[in-house]
Formats: structure tokens, sequence, C-alpha cells
């Protein structure tokens, strides 16, 4: 595992975050980032655009929701989008990444923290199980939602 760390998303970051490659077969599981980089920018209050960086490097990107007056429990504090570059993956950036936005929601006085994805072949599942999240139930459009107790 390297020595990363977070950064909040700034105009030095945005061209290397929107630019990580995934493994094939993972594209169709993630937006773009470029997505989530705009959907930041429209509620500031409500989001949380990090990169994790090794080095110089930018590796991961992560984008974190809090919404206390959701009326969807999943939405209230989740990981709204991550991706891990293909050769940084499977040395810890991922891990990294949701322990910082734990800690960040704990620190909002949140107890869980959701995810959702799309089962599948090369999809994130498995990642999420190791990482310590359960299935809570699936939404309307099929996709698996899962929780971590913080």
């Amino acid at each position: 595992m390297g020595t990363y760390r977070l950064e909040e998303l700034s105009a030095t970051t945005i061209v290397a975050a929107n630019s990580l490659t995934l493994k094939p077969g993972q594209e169709q599981f993630v937006a773009p980032t470029s997505y989530a980089l705009a959907e930041s920018y429209f509620n500031p209050s409500t989001e949380w655009p990090r990169v994790v960086l090794d080095g110089d490097n930018v590796v991961g990107f992560i984008r974190g929701h809090f919404d206390p007056e959701s009326d969807q429990h999943e939405f209230k504090s989740c990981i709204w989008r991550i991706v891990v570059a293909a050769d940084a993956q499977g040395k810890g950036v991922g891990r990294f990444a949701i322990e910082a936005l734990a800690q960040e929601a704990k620190s909002r006085g949140y107890t869980t923290l959701t995810v959702l994805w799309e089962a599948g072949d090369n999809g994130p599942g498995d990642f999420f199980h190791r990482i310590g999240f359960t299935d809570i139930g699936t939404t309307r459009y099929g996709e698996i939602i899962g929780e971590m107790t913080l």
C-alpha cells in the first residue's frame, strides 16, 4: 500500500481525476468522473469531492454525499462515486478513500454510510463487501444498496 493523501478537488486535479482509466469491463459500472465533478458544484453543502494522491499522482476519486433531509435513507450519508485507476487497484486506494469518507460522515454525526452499485462480472460488489458493506436492499432500478455501520 502506498502513502496516500486526500485533496479537495481543484482546478489542478480535475483533469487528472477525469482521466482515470479503469480495467477493461469496469466502465459499465460507473458514470464518467466528469458527471460527478459537475454535480458537486451545484450543491457544495452536501457534496464532498476528493482526489486520492500517491505522491503527486492522482490515483483515485471519491465523492461523498450528505443530506440529512433526504427522504431516502440510502441518500443521507453515501458514497456517490468512487473510481480507482486501473494500475492502482488492489493497492489500498479504494479502502483509504472510503475510510476517509467514513471519518467525514462520523464527524458530521452519521452512524452509517451507504453505497449503491450494479451487480455483474467486474462490478464493485465484492470490493464493497470486503470493505465492510452489507446488502440491505435494492433500488427500484435493481441496484444493490450496501450499508456500513460507522
